[in-house]
């Protein structure tokens, strides 16, 4: 993403930042450092670099020098209350305005920010309050509480393991794009049918194991893209 001409010290960059760290490890463990919040952000790293002091002084990170850039408590709350927003407009959207998956993140993007909470709130209750957005992401209730499914990345998943689609990283429209052609949808069921030879792409079965079950090749950027509802290898 990228800040939308924002002075560094406004709210809404402030929000934006806090959001981005808590986005880099909702799904994995590595920690977040200037470094790759400057290429998520489309900044420079001297940019970053003093707008996490000031993130620090306000007591929303804490930061080892060029090391990991973490929340605080207070921190972490802002950013789910902006990952809520976020996710309830991309859901609003689709649903309610016929948005293809591909093309919400960047409106949300901007719209997370103009919304009133009273609004929001209106948007949530209209939406039946979803639990998750488009691309299976979590949305966090009126209290700050996210709860994520267990899952696994379908590129660690063993060969022959089964699950559901549960979350499809938004990060990138053409994929999605191409996922939703494939069909290989949230809530499609998958199995892992293993490498093709000599290094080849990712084979999965998709749509169960009836009469529409198919089989699709999926390179290894799209196999990290996509979790599945914790694998289950068949017995041996």
């Amino acid at each position: 993403m990228r800040i939308r001409g924002a002075d560094a010290a406004g709210g809404s960059a402030i929000e934006d930042y806090v959001k981005v760290i808590y986005a880099h490890t909702e799904w994995q463990d590595e920690p977040i450092t200037p470094t790759v919040l400057a290429s998520r952000l489309g900044l420079a790293a001297s940019s970053v670099t003093e707008m996490v002091k000031k993130l620090a002084v306000a007591g929303l990170v804490t930061h080892v020098p060029y090391g990991a850039v973490t929340l605080t408590a207070n921190g972490t709350a802002l950013a789910l209350r902006m990952v809520r927003r976020h996710r309830l407009i991309e859901t609003w959207l689709v649903e309610s305005f016929g948005y293809g998956w591909d093309e919400v993140h960047d409106e949300a993007d901007v719209l997370e920010h103009a919304v009133s909470d009273r609004l929001l709130e209106k948007i949530a209750d209209q939406l039946g309050d979803p639990r998750r957005d488009p691309h299976g992401d979590p949305i966090p209730d009126r209290d700050g509480v996210i709860a994520l499914p267990d899952a696994v990345l379908l590129l660690d998943a063993a060969d022959g393991a089964t699950g559901t689609v549960v979350r499809i990283s938004d990060r990138d429209p053409e994929l999605l794009r191409y996922l939703g052609a494939e069909r290989l949808l949230i809530d499609t069921d998958v199995t892992v049918v293993g490498r093709r030879p000599f290094g080849g792409a990712l084979a999965v079965c998709i749509g169960g194991s009836g009469a529409g079950a198919r089989e699709l090749d999926l390179g290894d950027g799209a196999a990290a893209s996509i979790w599945i509802s914790t694998a289950v290898a068949p017995a041996r």
